[in-house]
């Protein structure tokens, strides 16, 4: 009993189906089977070998009854002719019960036992209610299956744009990945609009020569590999692969073509990933580390702008030589609040206002010495104009009036001014 490779149904299912007794079918013949689905019409592809049956991934069973008759081929016609209205009616009860899926294509089988309709849908979908209801109108068995934008190409499109039919309609037993390292590696564009298929994802056909060109790419250096050649030492800038050719950037910066047979040793492999750095800034590199490292540090110093106190800081135990930083109880070292003025202006007795009790009140101008009572005050050193030292806590004598007095902000009234009153 003879044993067959049949192409049937709508999505092109493949089968190893026998036959009754000794018949025999020559290749493209168009038969009748019975396969799991139901009777349906099939193309005979080739004999069912054991090397093409190796090849197939997933079969199933089935039987050749007979070759198509006339009767059988305008019996196929008629329900062909019926798809139409049957697609109308799938769409009125769709857009009734308000499901989220979208229509592809119906299919009837040759017995006409069960209409199988193919649909889209991003989750799933409760199609019950729409299976009662086609089953009720049509009065046979519905099947409702979910498919894939690459298998609506394969239901749906005729031409690729190479000009001949889609492989998936034609050839392709199953979808095989891509990915985008294929058209990289065969240094296709990598235009979107160009790459992909009718079902808007990348082309079947830039799977067909990858294992050749991923063949061919173990026996070429990578770029970026430093080859010795008949010619001197190279560097590998990019493959030809088909060709097997490369185009090396020599030690005087000429660049040619040659065959990968040309390449008698390869000194370092690279790792191949984008073109190398050619031969003028490694020059220009090597200049810059002939320089001492003394002159590339002072010029980083000079373009690094400074970054906080550059002031040294004492050690410990040695007291600091600028200002001290102010004192709520022995005075501030800004404006002076306890000793009177603090700079050269208020010093020599000229008119300054310190806050609003220098405007309301007449400037008293204090150009007598210093009384007892200011003298005793260790916040100002005789004979210094420098800025007062901060006095200790120890040394602060005079009632608590007087703290809270300077602390409010106004000079303090001198000894003489109260003698004139």
């Amino acid at each position: 009993m003879a044993k067959y490779i049949v192409r049937y149904g709508s999505m092109r299912h493949l089968g190893v189906l026998s036959t009754r007794g000794n018949d025999r079918f020559r290749r493209g013949s168009q038969v009748i089977a019975r396969t799991q689905r139901g009777l349906e019409a099939g193309e005979v592809l080739c004999d069912a070998t054991e090397e093409a049956v190796s090849q197939l991934s997933d079969t199933s069973p089935g039987q050749i009854l007979r070759e198509m008759t006339e009767q059988d081929t305008n019996e196929q016609a008629h329900l062909l002719a019926h798809t139409p209205k049957t697609l109308a009616a799938c769409r009125e009860h769709i857009k009734r019960l308000g499901l989220d899926m979208q229509l592809v294509d119906v299919e009837h089988l040759f017995g006409g036992e069960r209409i199988v309709v193919y649909y889209l849908a991003e989750h799933r979908v409760d199609f019950r209610e729409l299976v009662r209801s086609l089953a009720s109108e049509f009065q046979t068995r519905i099947e409702m299956r979910q498919i894939g934008v690459r298998d609506e190409a394969k239901l749906l499109a005729d031409y690729g744009d190479c000009g001949k039919p889609v492989c998936c309609n034609t050839h392709l037993s199953a979808m095989p990945p891509v990915s985008m390292k294929m058209a990289k590696v065969q240094k296709a564009t990598l235009d979107p609009t160009k790459i992909s298929g009718r079902c808007g994802r990348l082309k079947c056909c830039l799977r067909y020569e990858y294992d050749t060109y991923e063949a061919l790419l173990k026996q070429l250096p990578p770029v970026g590999s430093d080859v010795v050649t008949a010619d001197g030492r190279a560097r590998v800038l990019s493959q030809e692969i088909l060709a097997e050719q490369l185009l090396v950037s020599t030690e005087d910066n000429r660049r040619m073509l040659i065959n990968a047979s040309d390449v008698l040793s390869v000194l370092k492999r690279g790792s191949g990933k984008g073109k190398p750095r050619s031969r003028g800034p490694e020059r220009g590199r090597n200049e810059n580390r002939d320089k001492p490292p003394q002159e590339e540090t002072q010029g980083a110093a000079q373009e690094k702008p400074p970054q906080g106190d550059s002031r040294e800081k004492p050690p410990r135990g040695e007291k600091r030589n600028g200002p001290p930083r102010g004192d709520k109880r022995g005075g501030a070292p800004r404006g002076d609040k306890q000793g009177g003025p603090a700079n050269d202006d208020q010093r020599d007795g000229t008119e300054s206002k310190a806050g609003p009790e220098a405007q309301d009140g007449p400037v008293v101008k204090d150009t007598s010495a210093p009384t007892e009572g200011l003298q005793e005050n260790p916040g100002r050193p005789e004979g210094n104009g420098g800025p007062p030292l901060s006095p200790s806590p120890e040394k602060i004598e005079g009632p608590e009036k007087n703290n809270e007095t300077e602390s409010q902000g106004g000079p303090p009234e001198s000894t003489d001014s109260k003698d004139q009153e």
